[in-house]
């Protein structure tokens, strides 16, 4: 009979927890929704914004560019795009809250401590991540490619870049969220260092084999061009260098 009851309380408390994580859902996506609309209001600005970069190479190099867009329905997608990509940016931090309110309850007070700045530093990194993109490597990218035009001669029709603007969408969403997205490896390493998955001297081991990982990686992710490929890789093995000494400083902890 004791064992019945048992197995109807974790019943209901599983059914609990679903419900409350149910909630809990719902109200980031309507958060999500609600964030989507104002950002709808204002993509045209916000596109602007993430066109700035490719205005300011174009104009200090005194050319005259457009961005153009080659069907009826692109320029509407494109803001839908801008608008959804602001609204899961601006959104974020609000899921992590949500997600942190439900798995507290359940944590000790050193798990607490220990999960804390893991909430804060994911997104700290995914927006170091999209500054230096659109701040460093989007300008420097865009200026390579415009070496590759050629003006008009006798007998030769001129080469010039008229970008699209679903394809400049694209490309600086693309690199965002890769640069982001990889500026989590610290955040991934030092959490399996935790678990005790790796230590320091297992990374050391590895650094030859990684540095050749995240050149590949970053070949994959980003356009076939050296800037943008060194420009995450370079950052990717200094952060590969920062999670060996932050691994050293848990297991210092771990150890005391």
């Amino acid at each position: 009979m004791k064992t019945k009851n048992n197995q109807n309380a974790n019943s209901g408390n599983f059914v609990a927890h679903l419900t409350e994580l149910r909630s809990r859902l719902i109200k980031s996506f309507i958060f999500l929704i609600f964030i989507f609309l104002i950002c709808y209001f204002f993509s045209a600005e916000i596109y602007r914004f993430l066109v700035q970069p490719y205005s300011e190479a174009v104009l200090s190099k005194g050319l005259d560019r457009r961005l153009i867009f080659t069907a009826l329905h692109e320029a509407f997608l494109t803001y839908l795009k801008v608008a959804f990509f602001a609204a899961i940016f601006i959104s974020s931090p609000v899921f992590l809250s949500q997600i942190w309110k439900f798995i507290a309850p359940g944590l000790y007070k050193n798990e607490k401590q220990a999960l804390l700045p893991y909430l804060i530093a994911t997104p700290t990194l995914f927006i170091l991540g999209g500054c230096l993109v659109y701040y460093l490597i989007m300008p420097l990218a865009i200026k390579f490619f415009l070496t590759f035009e050629t003006v008009a001669e006798p007998g030769i029709i001129p080469i010039q870049l008229e970008a699209k603007v679903n394809e400049y969408l694209s490309l600086i969403m693309r690199l965002i969220f890769a640069f982001g997205i990889s500026f989590q490896l610290p955040i991934i390493l030092s959490l399996l260092a935790r678990i005790g998955i790796i230590d320091s001297e297992y990374l050391k081991l590895r650094r030859k084999y990684v540095i050749v990982i995240i050149f590949a990686i970053a070949a994959i992710l980003t356009p076939p061009d050296p800037i943008t490929q060194i420009g995450l890789a370079l950052p990717l093995l200094l952060l590969y260098e920062l999670s060996i000494l932050t691994v050293k400083f848990i297991e210092k902890n771990r150890d005391a």
